[in-house]
């Protein structure tokens, strides 16, 4: 039997033993995807020409770069503007107020951790307007590649990647370049704070009202993660929320010292 052979046929043993393995590892319930992701999986094993699935494991568990590859070849990564809307609004409508309330005043500090092409800091950029936030630069926007950050400081992006935003957002906040591509406007690109950062190894800045972390941690290994969430609760203030990917349950909040605020959302205790 072929390797594309068995992503569509009953799978062997082996490849059982190693979904579970990358789950352990990674966090990634393969099984949760769609028979497409299955097909990559064997192609990329096809193209590093592994035999084994256990070679296979092996591969990507030591090495980072290929750790890195695997998850970037899996993840069809469609990045774009309020990405999983529902949580943007979210935000919008209940975090942000509640921070407005409890805080006494609107002057919050947004970090998003991770930031890539910029997408997601822009995004919390345009919240902090809608919401006037009176913090003149709220969000910070931190990324280890110095390439992505190079980019996210451009701010053009393709029409496609707004189809999210509401549509008398696009108007307000983009420029039109060409028939394609849109820039984020002047008064957004204020907003940003961008920021070279190696999340494991550097130190972080405090108080922050609220973090987002989604779809990092899983290139990393449980004590990583575990190392790392500590740092994202002593960056929050009491009361800060942390916000995580849909595929980054953390099973030991409490045991860090959060508390629970709803699916993939953390608070650190007052």
């Amino acid at each position: 039997m072929s390797l594309q052979d068995s992503a569509v046929y009953p799978a062997p043993p082996e490849y059982n033993i190693f979904k579970k393995k990358i789950q352990e590892f990674t966090g990634i319930d393969l099984d949760a995807y769609k028979y497409q992701i299955h097909r990559r999986i064997h192609m990329l094993m096809q193209r590093w020409q592994m035999k084994t699935y256990d070679e296979y494991y092996k591969t990507i568990a030591n090495n980072p770069d290929k750790l890195r590859e695997f998850l970037d070849y899996l993840t069809i990564n469609v990045t774009e503007f309020f990405r999983n809307a529902n949580r943007w609004w979210e935000i919008r409508d209940k975090l942000i107020p509640q921070m407005y309330k409890e805080m006494g005043h609107q002057r919050l500090k947004f970090w998003s951790a991770g930031c890539s092409t910029g997408e997601e800091p822009y995004s919390l950029a345009i919240l902090a307007l809608e919401t006037k936030v009176a913090n003149p630069q709220p969000v910070l926007a931190a990324d280890i590649d110095q390439g992505v950050l190079a980019k996210a400081q451009q701010g053009v992006y393709q029409k496609r990647q707004i189809a999210n935003a509401p549509k008398e957002w696009v108007p307000k906040y983009f420029k039109e370049v060409d028939a394609n591509t849109i820039e984020v406007k002047k008064d957004v690109k204020d907003k940003v704070k961008f920021k070279h950062m190696n999340l494991i190894k550097d130190r972080f800045e405090t108080g922050f009202d609220l973090i987002l972390c989604r779809n990092v941690v899983i290139y990393f290994g449980p004590e990583t993660k575990s190392a790392l969430y500590k740092k994202f609760l002593e960056a929050l203030r009491p009361g800060g929320f942390l916000v995580t990917g849909a595929t980054e349950q953390i099973f030991d909040y409490k045991n860090i010292g959060f508390e629970s605020a709803g699916p993939f959302l953390y608070r650190r205790p007052k």
